[in-house]
């Protein structure tokens, strides 16, 4: 996995997760909380979701093959879709199975201290972890809010840490407040209302997660200042005078497949056209480094078929929004 992938982010995290897991269910051992159980099998799933996107980043380095000429980088963003579904399922509906269970044969929490004091050290760890994907976050977020990084990035493993990790604490403090609760009032159903709290908390992040996970699967566009770049590195003003319109889609977080329709002289040479093409594949690699599959087709713009409007037939799925004419 490359550095943006975050793999400083995701060790930092499962470290973080399988000691406090472990902390966590000795903790539900001796007190019988159903909010330290969730919490248990919360950071139970977290490590596995940590070594899921391990996996997924090994496996997207594979080369190539015939079978899969564009490689293997979407492997990642298949393996971030399974966290979302191993946070919803093992995480959060457990935890709301637990919870209901606590609310309705409540029973009283023992030796208290076991608990809250295995909930700190767990707050002080999961800030660490979360101070690390916050760190690397910041290389790639510039100046974009964290709702459009978490929206727009391509990379998927940081939005994935930092949302776990957001999730984790929020969870701790409500698992924290229910045991705080139960010793407070004496009554056990605040320590399953916060299992229910939790619950809902991680089926929330994980549809989140689903959400953006699924829109990389299905293929995203390069971002907008990558694609002007692009557009600027193809024309040169000589020979290819205009892009007449443009696809890209991200082949893997840092694999940018481009193909172009791109007007130029009618009087040029074949080999003055194809020279030309070099040329601007060379650009745009250098303008944008991870376009590495590129395509580009000449063609000789006309006024007559431009103002006739979009080419519908420029691809597939529906009306090319870009078209300049043919």
């Amino acid at each position: 996995m490359s550095a943006s992938g975050g793999t400083k982010a995701i060790v930092a995290a499962l470290l973080a997760n399988l000691s406090i897991a472990v902390a966590k269910f000795v903790a539900f051992l001796f007190s019988g909380s159903s909010s330290m159980l969730a919490e248990s099998v919360h950071s139970v799933a977290d490590s596995g979701n940590q070594g899921l996107l391990l996996l997924g980043g090994k496996k997207a380095q594979r080369e190539a093959t015939p079978q899969h000429p564009f490689g293997y980088g979407r492997e990642r963003y298949i393996y971030a879709f399974l966290v979302s579904i191993v946070l919803f399922s093992v995480g959060g509906m457990f935890a709301i199975y637990e919870g209901y269970e606590k609310i309705k044969h409540p029973h009283d929490i023992e030796h208290w201290y076991w608990p809250v004091g295995v909930l700190v050290f767990a707050i002080i760890a999961e800030t660490f972890s979360f101070r690390t994907a916050i760190k690397e976050s910041n290389v790639l977020r510039g100046r974009k809010s964290w709702k459009e990084f978490v929206r727009h990035a391509k990379a998927p493993e940081l939005p994935v840490v930092l949302l776990e990790d957001l999730g984790a604490l929020v969870g701790l403090i409500l698992a924290l407040g229910g045991v705080g609760l139960a010793l407070i009032t004496g009554d056990s159903v605040w320590d399953g209302i916060g299992t229910l709290c939790i619950g809902v908390l991680l089926i929330l992040i994980a549809l989140v997660l689903a959400a953006e996970t699924k829109s990389l699967l299905l293929g995203e566009a390069a971002g907008v200042e990558e694609v002007q770049k692009i557009e600027a590195a193809i024309v040169d003003g000589d020979t290819v005078t205009r892009v007449i319109h443009m696809r890209t889609l991200h082949l893997g977080p840092e694999e940018l497949l481009v193909a172009a329709k791109i007007a130029v002289q009618h009087e040029d040479t074949a080999g003055e056209i194809a020279a030309a093409i070099d040329a601007a594949e060379a650009r745009i690699r250098e303008a944008v480094p991870i376009a590495r599959v590129i395509y580009l087709e000449p063609d000789i713009y006309s006024e007559a078929e431009a103002a006739k409007g979009p080419d519908r037939e420029a691809s597939p799925g529906g009306p090319a929004s870009h078209a300049t004419g043919h």
